[in-house]
């Protein structure tokens, strides 16, 4: 038997641990929890859980100052719990990398469902065995290294997420994806409600892929990458 899978949930309601303990460990998933931002950072330093299910509102050091701490010195993906409804608070958790955020009060159900896709994604990154590179005149991606490089200079701060949804729409050069087809191919699930976690995303690895717009609008509708040579 495999071993299990480590989830780290940090929130400060005794309730809210409890019941996210009690769905993910008949899954057969290890859980491990804090209730403060100080003992969560340690906790996910010193455990290097699979994934971590984290709180906004924490007392102490709050969600947010957490994961920029965290960001610094690990990928894990991150699940936001939020009670706010302001799309700032969103896209600030999002742009601070987060992978994906649920808000309160959320179904427990689909909680569990993201953390299965999140994990199935994960697993079939370690799946690929051969070199898959994607070049055209001005960006290439090795999929196998997981590296990109725009005019032949190397991108080192793409997230996990940002990289996925760059490698996706480079699979399907020249197609328009939905924000839901992107949910689909790059989260690994069913759309659930809020895609605009796709746009917060897509408008990131823009930044970072440079000047060259890679990965074009299509209103009302989607994304589409090309890359043409001039």
């Amino acid at each position: 038997m495999g071993k299990a899978v480590k989830i780290l949930v940090i929130d400060d309601e005794p309730s809210i641990l409890k019941l996210v303990s009690a769905y993910l460990q008949p899954e057969g998933f290890d859980v491990e929890t804090a209730s403060d931002g100080e003992t969560g950072l340690k906790k996910a330093l010193a455990l290097q859980p699979d994934l971590i299910v984290l709180d906004v509102m924490l007392p102490g050091m709050d969600g947010m100052e957490l994961l920029t701490r965290l960001r610094r010195e690990a990928e894990t993906f991150v699940i936001m719990l939020t009670a706010r409804t302001e799309e700032t608070d969103k896209v600030v958790g999002l742009s601070l990398g987060a992978d994906d955020y649920v808000t309160k009060p959320f179904s427990p159900r689909e909680l569990v469902a993201r953390i299965k896709a999140a994990l199935r994604r994960m697993q079939s990154k370690g799946d690929e065995s051969r070199p898959e590179v994607y070049q055209y005149p001005h960006i290439t991606l090795n999929a196998s290294t997981r590296q990109v490089w725009v005019e032949g200079l190397a991108v080192t701060d793409l997230t996990a997420t940002e990289f996925d949804l760059v490698k996706t729409l480079m699979e399907h050069r020249g197609m328009v994806l939905s924000r839901e087809q992107l949910l689909q191919k790059v989260w690994g699930y069913e759309y659930f409600g809020d895609a605009r976690v796709v746009d917060v995303h897509i408008g990131h690895a823009r930044q970072k892929l440079g000047e060259r717009d890679f990965l074009h609008t299509i209103r009302g509708i989607g994304y589409r990458f090309d890359d043409r040579e001039e």
